[in-house]
């Protein structure tokens, strides 16, 4: 039988997916639901089993009962307060400090019934109690709705059932360990498509490969995850260098948000910076000074449960005010059975490095975690590119504003990896086009060469929790001045984090207040004249043609 041509009209769709993280495996199930006869390649850097989701501890913001209309102040039938979507909503607007969009929360928060019922279906099932979905509760959230899988295991188990899933379908093309360079694109310069990548394989070429191709699409999805590599102390795996954001924005892709990076406030301090899950205070541990004191409720009244942005940058002041290192979690009012129980991954991990966490406090200290800025999309998954969709946190929907409450991050990835799905199977809109400033992010052809630790001191030192213009300024010229130099796998990643590093510093210093995770020393307050919503939608002034091949 004589192939149809990808041209021709009754060619199946080609779709690549690029990220194997919550958002990417969604995706890919999602759309062989709706576009049985895709044509589906799953593209991954590393391991489908190396992504930030595999590391996420604490779990999935879902209201599994009440309507959306219910008033959140009404009574549950065990006291306190009755949970509902209308309250996540509330609480997702707050945390997002008004730059939340309320139309896209509202589909994030009123979707999540619906991806608990999904996720069932394709072999996933969270954590129970009493014969109901066990649920904890986190900062900033104000009735105890967070689901979790496996104690303090939620990503593992969520990420491994979904592999497994994308895995048993023979008919979706994997490909681990290979690097998207850049976006390909055909059409007229006024009528420009996203038409494909260019992919090299993120180690040495086997046997017969070539060291870089092409692979054409009629659609590319990226789900590439976040850039918490810019930072010193972060939270995500080695993956994490802004690749999708890079990618996108060579091909003159507009994006958003980029001055808005989250800091979980709890990252164990040692190597790795490993993440120590919302949910411990949550379930009453609380944060101390060297001194033993407790301290936050100096700077909120809600102490540890405060929203992520106010405690990290509240142990930051702190620590700067006494030139300490770090803060001492402590759960030993927990106990040791509890902890063991409720956290066992934590209580193994701490126990690694000679840690007694039911003893003693544990020093922990804040860590890039969260990037709320990204590809500027719809809530189809669309950006302003056609052919071109972005799905979790690569991409910025609107749903996270200045900062992204707790436990939202899984619960996007899912709800827009099936919104996204269904933009793909339904007949093609015209494509949304989002107002953006051009900015020229030129790179000297000869300058001043660097690595990438001397970029994440940079970046930790002006560009982190706290700043102000003189380090903004000096981040700005420093990030100008460099010149990196060499084709690896590795160094082509550097490079992504320095135009990622370059559109965060030229956000942060735009916006001359402090907002949510943005916060400026020379600006303490937010600027009530300020109108909700992002000031600081850019794109390339001109798109540029990517990495020599």
């Amino acid at each position: 039988m004589t192939p149809v041509p990808a041209d021709h009209p009754d060619a199946p769709r080609r779709v690549i997916v690029v990220g194997g993280g919550v958002a990417g495996l969604a995706t890919v199930l999602r759309i062989r639901r709706s576009l049985p006869g895709a044509q589906l390649t799953l593209i991954t850097k590393a391991a489908l089993e190396e992504s930030n989701t595999w590391y996420a501890q604490g779990g999935m913001a879902a209201v599994l009962s009440g309507a959306p209309g219910q008033e959140p102040s009404e009574p549950g039938p065990r006291g306190g307060v009755r949970d509902s979507v209308a309250a996540h909503v509330a609480d997702t607007l707050a945390a997002g400090a008004g730059l939340a969009a309320p139309d896209p929360v509202r589909l994030l928060c009123a979707g999540a019934q619906g991806q608990v019922s999904w996720l069932e279906s394709v072999g996933f099932r969270f954590d129970s109690a009493g014969g109901a979905p066990a649920s904890g509760r986190e900062a900033a959230h104000s009735a105890a709705r967070i689901l979790r899988a496996g104690g303090d295991a939620t990503g593992r188990a969520l990420a491994a059932a979904l592999i497994r899933a994308v895995r048993a379908d023979a008919s979706v093309r994997i490909l681990e360990s290979t690097v998207v360079t850049d976006l390909l694109r055909a059409g007229t310069p006024a009528k420009l498509r996203v038409s494909g990548v260019h992919v090299r394989p993120a180690g040495p070429a086997t046997a017969g490969e070539p060291a870089a191709r092409e692979i054409t699409a009629d659609a590319v999805v990226l789900a590439t995850g976040g850039a918490g590599r810019l930072f010193e102390h972060t939270t995500n795996p080695a993956v994490a260098t802004g690749d999708g954001v890079a990618v996108a924005w060579r091909a003159g892709a507009v994006v958003a948000d980029a001055e808005f990076f989250q800091f979980h406030p709890t990252a164990l301090d040692v190597a790795g910076s490993p993440l120590v899950s919302e949910a411990v205070r949550g379930e009453g541990a609380v944060l101390r000074d060297a001194s033993g004191t407790r301290f936050l409720s100096a700077y909120h009244p809600d102490g540890e449960l405060a929203p992520r942005d106010v405690v990290s940058r509240s142990i930051a002041q702190h620590l700067a005010a006494r030139g300490e290192r770090c803060v001492y979690l402590d759960a030993t009012a927990l106990g040791g059975p509890f902890l063991a129980r409720r956290f066992p991954s934590l209580t193994s991990l701490t126990a690694s490095h000679g840690l007694n966490w039911a003893r003693e406090p544990i020093p922990v200290v804040p860590a890039a975690h969260y990037w709320m800025g990204g590809i500027r999309t719809d809530t189809s998954g669309r950006t302003s590119l056609p052919g071109l969709y972005a799905v979790g946190e690569a991409a910025c929907t609107g749903v996270h504003g200045a900062n992204r409450l707790a436990s939202n991050s899984l619960l996007e990835g899912l709800v827009f990896a099936g919104r996204t799905a269904e933009a793909l199977a339904a007949p093609e809109a015209p494509w949304p086009a989002f107002p953006a400033h051009p900015l020229a992010l030129d790179s000297p052809d000869a300058g001043e060469p660097f690595d990438r630790a001397q970029l994440q001191r940079l970046m930790t030192r002006q560009a982190g929790v706290l700043r102000d213009a003189a380090g903004l300024e000096l981040a700005a010229k420093q990030l100008a001045a460099y010149a990196p130099v060499g084709s690896t796998i590795e160094e082509l990643e550097t490079v992504n984090l320095l135009l990622c590093a370059r559109l965060l510093v030229h956000a942060a210093t735009a916006r001359r207040e402090s907002r949510g995770a943005h916060h400026r020393s020379d600006f303490p307050l937010a600027d009530p004249r300020k109108v909700p919503g992002s000031t600081a939608y850019v794109r390339a002034s001109t798109p540029e043609e990517g990495f020599p091949q």
